[in-house]
């Protein structure tokens, strides 16, 4: 059995960094996926995906996505119950992300991300570069 789910779309909100009771960070957001598709009034429909991110990935979600940003996410379907207020049985679904990419270009007012190089001039000519 698989359970494997991929796909693109923008953040509705900056992510939400939450932790656990032992000390696990959990962050949650929610992509708005567009369909490829036209609804009989020739309206695009849009569907929106709840996700959750667990430890370092949700500490990196909530450091450098942003609400608008575009990303692809992959990752696993979960699904969680429980009992409404009124004693009613509910369901609801998530992505919990694996990985998650970003598809659009960083702003100027946003941080480098940690796998952008970072360089620096060399004063020396490089002269004292090794090689």
């Amino acid at each position: 059995m698989m359970n494997q789910w991929q796909g693109m779309g923008r953040l509705t909100r900056d992510p939400e960094l939450r932790s656990t009771a032992s000390g696990i960070a959990v962050a949650s957001f929610s992509l708005a996926i567009d369909r490829d598709y036209k609804d009989q009034n020739g309206e695009k429909q849009t569907d929106f995906v709840p996700v959750v991110a667990w430890r370092a990935k949700a500490e990196f979600a909530q450091k450098y996505l942003k609400k608008g940003r575009l990303v692809c996410v992959t990752g696993r379907w979960e699904q969680q119950n429980w009992m409404d207020n009124d004693g009613n049985k509910r369901t609801s679904w998530q992505v919990v992300a694996e990985n998650f990419y970003f598809a659009d270009s960083r702003k100027s007012d946003e941080p480098a991300y940690p796998t952008e190089p970072q360089f620096s001039e060399l004063d020396d000519n490089g002269e004292a570069l090794p090689f």
